[in-house]
């Protein structure tokens, strides 16, 4: 007998029953029931469906209210948005770059409330937690057997301050689970094993999964039909906490799919497709859903190829259905038959089984694809929007190699396009052995890693690579002397099926061995170069460039020395490692020379559709994948077992240049009724501030807080060499963002990041580095420095100052430390022409305050040279999207006024933006002020 849940719920005529095939009843929050007072429900995309049963679950009448379930029932296509929707998420995804500095936040949160005499076990997380180390293993050691073995031992030695504190956090948070390092990418061990399709909380109500993750490729599992996205660590820390992830009520692009894919054509081909149609299609902000009968020729693999890279496209989803395919999926990857029965007819039960056909759904738009015009293809040299036919490649290499920065070139001269150079190796290399000496030029790849959640979890693309492998090392071809190669795949069940397959021992006879079990390469952690091939690429301008199966490829995430780097499937990895250069035509010219100097061309060498069918089904064993990960709890390794961290509800703090407590919450006081109405009436203007930087547009989160690695005369690296810390343990910005000192030192200390502000060399091209031109007092007005020394000058004279940027501000990961940086380098204002959605609710997050110019206006037109001193000025009321100004004070004693809006978009993001940033909102609630 199933107990009716929620008395006195608001809607609790929609409680409904459902039964499996094996007729057990289940309860349900029933949106048919719902339909029948909201008939509009029936034509809502999925997206929306599984956000309103969210919504209508958690109706409290207190964080979500009955009109909140009414205004999204009645979701219109093209309506003004400017209602938020409370969507409370079923758990929480992390990965360890963004999970440590989240536990750190989490740690100082119960010492402020400690400090005033709270309880704080009342920090604890209200929803399951999983993180995954995945992102702090690097590609140091490589083209050898034991090149995984070495790897994960430096790893464990470079990080185990911040691994003390993981286990810290495992025995103090109930609901916080770590998978060690060697698992997989989290987003691949999500895809694998985390989800299960749905939920049944304990009296018995049965609900779809949903999460947040702190990752930006989230929506990796929006391919087995799965609402989740990437935000920043700040939110997911709310949304840990209980408090709902509030988004203002998204467009809906449906995305309709016909035919089938090519022979020859791979699904990497097809995302890099999809990739640039939406961001010309501009889907910033908005979900996808894909729809048409061409999503039925998709694996969920190969779906889930395309979620991932939805923050590349710009869209914040990327939805396909539950259906057969899911099912199929799902029952090859170890899911029990109870689970999966429960999914299908849960689904069923809610109307939301199966792809929707054209004209059933109301869209706010539609693209439409054939798969059939899908061709092979890869993106760079920058940015995985620009993609390139495979065709093209060369001719386009040639053509950026003289094009101006400006618009994405080199800006090299003709003449250099031939240069090549001598290397004299000083020592053996790891990878495999040619002779000595060897020569590099423009456009050679020094770089190819298979790599990357994106489509290490494809096991066609895979199979499709070892299949290669394999057919180029039986036509006698080898990998150029100067490749860096590496194998890093997304979860071990990847090497045990290509091992099952035979395939693994040609991969690793031309280079690509097992490196890693982790993001290496695509997160910038693909280990350095020889000193005398960095060498080589400084003293003569070199321009060239790396090859990887990932999803991003922003200046100097990959290597800082290598300024062209392609995105491409597995197989053209390993193509281009073997053709050795960019700087080839694969589809008319040899990749190589095999046996008795044959030429040997792609086509010689692809493997055909069939015969990666016949290998797939070594991929998808059900018993595998259950063993694979039962050996999270049992088998997590040696290095993790003898990692040993300190216990106890509070963390001690020891002197670490890992782990070190915020100032976030430094002077935090119970909110008291006086203190509350003095919040809500104080002016948030900005007065008398200086400009720190001019940016462009499209300006990173990689520009603004990188990942990788740490300069040795950067502000960052002079701290850590002052405490103590040779330069080869600086180890990565990623991995120590657990230490603010380190990561305030290093925002905006990104090599390629252009502040405009600093003029042109005589050559006109730009000025690169995080410098800015200090405008204050005393003897240093008017030098060129540092950001983070300018900030140190600017604060000490409690001068606020603001930053300007073009479109897309802050696209990239979901990296709350570009806010957090920000904020702590007493920058109290952004102003741009757009921002990518996750870094503005960061800022705002961090009680940054984010601004846009309005119409055709920018810092451009506006003629700002950054020596001016501005105000922005706002409303007291701070009215979500309301107006603002910012007033322009010259040098030469003019002044100028010029309209913003606010954007701060929802009631929410102001009640954030007063209280000082999220944290210290939601810890103010959860001790009861």
């Amino acid at each position: 007998m199933l107990a009716a849940p929620a008395k006195g719920h608001a809607f609790a005529s929609t409680i409904k029953t459902f039964s499996t095939a094996s007729g057990k009843e289940h309860l349900f929050f029933s949106l048919p029931a719902l339909a029948r007072k909201y008939p509009n429900i029936k034509r809502l995309p999925r997206s929306i469906r599984i956000v309103l049963e969210s919504v209508l679950r958690h109706c409290d009448g207190s964080k979500v209210t009955a009109e909140h379930v009414e205004q999204l029932a009645n979701w219109k296509p093209n309506a003004a948005r400017s209602e938020e929707i409370p969507f409370t998420v079923a758990r929480v995804l992390l990965q360890d770059f963004t999970g440590v500095p989240l536990l750190v936040d989490l740690a100082a949160m119960r010492a402020a409330a400690q400090s005033v005499g709270a309880d704080p076990k009342r920090v604890e997380p209200l929803v399951p937690v999983d993180l995954v180390v995945d992102h702090s293993i690097m590609v140091d050691h490589y083209g050898t057997k034991m090149a995984l073995t070495q790897n994960m031992k430096m790893e464990f030695a470079r990080n185990h301050e911040r691994y003390q504190f993981m286990k810290w956090g495992m025995q103090a948070f109930d609901t916080f689970r770590v998978v060690p390092p060697g698992f997989g990418i989290c987003h691949q061990v999500n895809l694998e094993f985390l989800t299960k399709g749905v939920h049944r909380r304990k009296d018995g109500v049965v609900y779809p999964d949903t999460l947040v993750g702190t990752d930006s490729h989230t929506p990796m599992i929006n391919g087995a039909g799965v609402v989740g996205w990437g935000v920043g660590g700040i939110e997911a820390e709310a949304a840990m906490l209980g408090q709902p992830v509030y988004i203002l009520t998204p467009d809906v692009v449906g995305f309709e799919l016909k035919g089938q894919l090519r022979e020859g054509v791979t699904a990497t081909d097809l995302v890099l497709t999809v990739t640039e149609l939406l961001r010309r299609n501009k889907v910033v902000g908005t979900f996808v859903e894909y729809f048409g009968e061409g999503t039925a020729s998709l694996s969920v693999p190969d779906r889930a190829t395309l979620g991932n890279m939805s923050p590349e496209n710009g869209s914040t989803i990327g939805l396909f259905p539950v259906d057969g395919r899911t099912l199929e999926y799902f029952e090859g990857t170890g899911r029990t038959r109870a689970e999966i029965e429960l999914v299908e007819a849960y689904y069923k039960a809610q109307g939301l089984f199966g792809a929707a056909r054209a004209g059933e759904v109301d869209y706010s738009r539609v693209v439409t694809l054939d798969l059939g015009d899908v061709t092979p293809s890869i993106a760079g040299p920058r940015r995985p929007q620009d993609r390139i036919d495979l065709g093209d490649a060369k001719k386009r290499f040639a053509e950026l190699f003289t094009t101006p920065m400006e618009v994405g070139g080199f800006a090299r001269p003709a003449e250099a396009f031939g240069e090549r150079v001598h290397i004299q190796p000083a020592a053996p290399m790891d990878a495999v052995a040619e002779p000595a000496g060897f020569d590099v030029g423009n456009g050679d790849v020094l770089i190819a890693a298979i790599t990357s959640c994106t489509n290490t979890s494809n096991p066609g693309v895979m199979l499709a690579a070892g299949l290669l492998a394999k057919k180029a090392v039986e036509a006698g071809l080898k990998v150029k002397r100067h490749v860096k190669t590496s194998l890093a795949p997304g979860s071990r069940i990847v090497t045990e099926y290509l091992q099952e397959t035979g395939l693994l021992p040609y991969l690793e006879k031309i280079g690509f061995n097992l490196a890693g079990y982790g993001c290496t390469t695509c997160i910038g952690n693909s280990g350095d170069l020889t000193p005398e091939l960095n060498r080589a690429i400084a003293e003569h301008e070199l321009v060239c460039a790396s090859v990887l199966s990932g999803n991003r490829n922003f200046e100097a995430r990959i290597h800082p020395n290598l300024k062209a780097n392609f995105l491409m499937s597995p197989p053209l990895v390993v193509a281009y490692a073997i053709a050795g250069s960019i700087n080839v035509d694969l589809m008319s010219e040899p990749v190589g020379k095999g046996r008795g100097g044959k030429d040997v061309y792609l086509g010689d060498i692809w493997p055909s559709s069939d015969e990666v069918q016949r290998l797939l089904k070594h991929a998808m064993k059900g018993k595998a994948f259950r063993e694979n990960y039962a050996k999270i709890e049992t088998e997590p390794g040696k290095l993790w077992e003898k990692i040993k961290g300190v216990t106890g509800q509070i963390y001690d703090w020891p002197s670490s240049t890992y782990i070190a407590k915020p100032p976030f919450f430094d002077g935090f006081a119970r909110t008291t009724a006086a203190s509350a109405a003095e919040a809500a009436t104080r002016d948030h203007s900005v007065r008398g501030a200086r400009v720190m930087a001019l940016f462009g547009d499209s300006v990173t989160t990689d520009h603004i807080s990188p990942a990788g690695r740490i300069k040795e005369s950067s502000p960052a690296g002079l701290w850590l060499k002052a405490h103590g810390v040779q330069k080869q343990d600086f180890n990565s910005y990623g991995s120590r963002r657990g230490q603010h000192e380190v990561m305030v030192r290093g925002t905006f200390a990104n090599v390629r990041v252009k502040n405009l502000m600093i003029p042109p060399l005589p050559d006109g091209s730009r000025v690169e580095g995080g410098d800015t031109i200090y405008q204050g007092a005393g003897p240093q007005n008017g030098q060129k420095m540092p950001i983070f020394d300018a900030a140190e000058l600017y604060m000490a004279s409690n001068t606020p100052t603001v930053v300007f940027a073009g479109e897309e501000y802050g696209t990239g990961s979901s990296r709350d430390w570009a806010a957090k940086g920000t904020q702590l380098m007493g920058i109290q204002a952004v102003v741009a022409r757009s921002f990518e959605r996750i870094h503005r609710s960061n800022l705002i997050g961090m009680g940054v305050l984010p601004l846009q110019f309005r119409g055709k206006d920018s810092w451009e037109l506006l003629n700002l040279r950054g020596d001016e001193v501005v105000d922005v000025l706002v409303d007291r009321k701070l009215k979500p999207q309301g107006k603002a100004k910012l007033v322009i004070h010259r040098a030469d004693g003019s002044t100028q006024e010029v309209p913003l809006v606010l954007r701060l978009d929802t009631p929410i993001e102001v009640d954030y933006y007063r209280a000082g940033g999220i944290l210290p909102y939601v810890l103010h609630q959860l001790i009861g002020d």
